[in-house]
């Protein structure tokens, strides 16, 4: 009997468990539907998140729900905003809470680094507190309180408290109607440190938000991967293997034709590389609108000259023509370029992405490499050709008969 009883109590346990959780998926897949742009304000389970009476209790002017706008975006997160015509913006956002902190950051690009950020939480005595926080780096200690760039406007931001959710409170005006806008969105458990300093998010994710057509879309779950992939693809392709393979036809051209079925093969895998780099950081400019002018066009420039010296491949002349010695100068100085440029690039596309110190290290040591390379194969070479003078007979003179 006491067998028996202990097995009815567990199928009223699992009975209970599949219920939640039926209550719970339903919840969360109006959530996703929403966040991807399609409006379900009828379902129950997106009403009774934005079904709130504000006005019991945020203070004006974010208590008024005339024409306010309500979209679960990610997560338990929701966000209501309202849009005036001379751009004035009221943003109210909630989300389930415990512990920690909330904080939503505009972003220019879709990156952490560079954006600003208002963060919400209560603190262990109760206390409401919310800052913006400016995102100068990856690091904890690079998100810097009380500074930012968001413009906001004479009215106290506030947070509140209510059931279950805390709900932040901000109002800005920006100089044009807001549009399409990166935002991330981020939650952590710790409780802010000394003078504020937040501790490292449990979660976070970026997301395209379109302010006036109240519609979202998250950016892919692998953005850091896909971020990861760039760089590395970029490293070997552009900085490693293609400077390798220039490196051949200046050294080894007495192995003919080695050198060259050498040097056409090395650089057109380190230009299929290098094209995939290309492609996955056009990715990151249309998902998430990863625009870094500078970098991005010094990118285009290095493919444009690679595909210039692939049409080299094919247009090469026989060494008796006589453009051949256009086409070798045409060859040397846009491959040198490229391998230049796409240097330069590298280095600044680890710098935009705040990448750590272990991605400076890795180039550098594969860049100390390939120096340390040049170097040797030139002091060879010089010692080769000083040999070869060596060995060369002085010509034969006869003396001229009187």
């Amino acid at each position: 009997m006491a067998n028996s009883g202990k097995w009815i109590l567990v199928l009223r346990l699992y009975t209970l468990l599949l219920f939640l959780e039926a209550k719970v998926f339903s919840l969360g897949g109006d959530e996703g539907n929403v966040q991807g742009g399609n409006g379900l304000e009828g379902s129950g389970g997106v009403s009774e998140l934005c079904a709130n009476d504000l006005a019991s209790f945020m203070p004006p002017p974010y208590g008024n729900s005339s024409d306010i706008v309500c979209r679960p975006i990610w997560n338990t997160f929701v966000l209501r905003y309202t849009q005036t015509e001379d751009h004035v913006m009221n943003i109210i956002l909630s989300a389930v809470y415990t512990t920690g902190w909330v904080g939503i950051g505009f972003s220019r690009d879709g990156l952490m680094v560079g954006s600003s950020a208002i963060v919400g939480w209560i603190n262990r005595k109760g206390q409401a507190r919310i800052k913006q926080y400016y995102l100068q780096g990856s690091k904890s200690s690079q998100v810097i309180p009380d500074k930012g760039e968001l413009p906001l406007t004479g009215i106290p931001a506030t947070v509140v408290l209510h059931g279950p959710r805390i709900y932040l409170a901000f109002q800005l005006k920006f100089q044009a109607r807001l549009a399409r806008q990166p935002i991330i969105l981020a939650v952590g458990s710790g409780y802010p440190k000394h003078n504020n300093h937040l501790t490292v998010h449990d979660d976070k994710t970026t997301i395209k938000f379109d302010f006036s057509a109240g519609s979202a879309s998250e950016a892919p779950s692998d953005f850091k991967q896909m971020k990861k992939n760039h760089g590395i693809l970029a490293i070997f392709g552009w900085g490693l293997i293609l400077p390798l393979g220039a490196i051949v036809p200046r050294y080894f051209k007495h192995k003919d034709p080695l050198w060259y079925y050498l040097h056409s093969i090395i650089q057109f895998v380190g230009f299929v590389i290098g094209l995939a780099a290309v492609v996955l950081g056009q990715q990151l400019y249309t998902k998430i609108g990863a625009d870094f002018h500078t970098h991005r066009g010094i990118g285009i420039f290095v493919l444009v000259l690679s595909i210039l010296q692939i049409l080299a491949f094919f247009l090469r002349p026989s060494k008796d023509a006589k453009i051949r010695r256009y086409w070798n100068w045409y060859h040397h100085w846009f491959g040198r370029l490229a391998v230049f440029f796409a240097a330069v690039n590298i280095v600044l596309g680890i710098k935009i992405g705040a990448a750590g110190i272990e991605w400076k290290i890795s180039y550098g040591f594969f860049l100390s490499l390939i120096l340390i390379a040049v170097i040797v194969l030139e002091a060879l070479a010089r010692m080769r050709r000083t040999e070869t003078k060596d060995t060369i007979p002085p010509n034969f003179q006869m003396n001229s008969v009187p």
